[in-house]
């Protein structure tokens, strides 16, 4: 068996790449709150701890994947935290969390004798569940290359972005801004046409053969919608917390983000009109609401 990994945070996410992880002959060092979520890991020989310190006492490696900063901040930084272990040396955080909060994990966990790598995922559930994610890699080069089996056992795409802490997390917040606005403009443009008079199957059907294509065309909009499924499998209080993200780091560097705000306000609506833990293709209802014809 290959060297033992912690991993805290076992979500839809995370139990996944934790699976294919013992796949791949690495042991398991856990914590999550949630003993369902443990159960099917253990039963494989993965071992539970009572807080990421203990994770981190046993073991040099620990990722954690968790839903927001804040929850980040605690499990790293907290009085049971990851910088309290006696084992840990690298610090992987797979979570969504900005580039700023990035920065302030690897001036506090470098102080402690710790190397942080921010490396946030793109592909969803599904590139969890076949082993085929993005793993886009911020930090040192020399914890990146030890770290890089660990990543190949969950990802397809993994890539180094340098050594400066937070480049993986701004690379997420780009890739997650372009999703968000992109369903949202060919879930407009897609009602227009429908009202219009087309059908919605052949517009998605000649779109996704031209120049329109995109990831939001193809996976979730011909993929689910159009069949009134709405489980793409990202929450849509999260992506509306990303897109916080990206206006907040945008407005930190100077950039513009005005197309940004108003996907935001859509997203925000949508989150405000039901249970902000549904799928995020739901904010497509909201723009059918407004428009009064819908994608099916």
């Amino acid at each position: 068996m290959s060297e033992s990994i912690g991993f805290i945070g076992l979500g839809a996410m995370g139990q996944r790449m934790a699976r294919h992880l013992l796949d791949h002959g690495f042991g398991l060092e856990l914590h999550d709150p949630d003993p369902r979520a443990l159960a099917p890991l253990l039963a494989r020989g993965a071992r539970s701890h009572a807080s990421p310190k203990a994770v981190a006492d046993a073991t040099a490696i620990v990722l954690v994947c968790v839903p927001t900063p804040e929850i980040v901040e605690q499990v790293v930084l907290g009085d049971s935290g990851v910088i309290h272990g006696q084992a840990v040396r690298v610090l992987v955080d797979h979570s969504t969390t900005g580039p700023s909060v990035a920065r302030r994990l690897d001036q506090a966990l470098a102080a402690q004798g710790i190397a942080t790598l921010d490396a946030p995922l793109a592909g969803g559930v599904a590139g969890a569940e076949a082993g085929t994610l993005s793993v886009m890699v911020g930090g040192p080069a020399d914890a990146y290359a030890r770290c890089e089996p660990v990543f190949a056992a969950f990802g397809r795409k993994v890539v180094h972005l340098g050594d400066a802490a937070g480049l993986g997390q701004t690379l997420k917040l780009v890739n997650n801004m372009i999703v968000g606005a992109t369903l949202v403009t060919t879930s407009e443009a897609l009602l227009f046409g429908i009202k219009a008079g087309l059908d919605p199957a052949q517009m998605l059907d000649i779109l996704n053969a031209g120049t329109a294509r995109s990831y939001t065309s193809e996976q979730m909009l011909a993929g689910t919608v159009l069949r009134r499924e709405f489980d793409f499998g990202f929450r849509l209080d999260l992506m509306r917390k990303d897109l916080r993200l990206f206006l907040a780091e945008a407005e930190t560097t100077g950039v513009p983000a005005l197309a940004c705000a108003v996907v935001k306000q859509m997203f925000d609506q949508a989150v405000n009109s039901g249970e902000p833990t549904r799928d995020m293709t739901h904010v497509v209802q909201v723009l059918e609401g407004l428009a009064g014809v819908r994608i099916q």
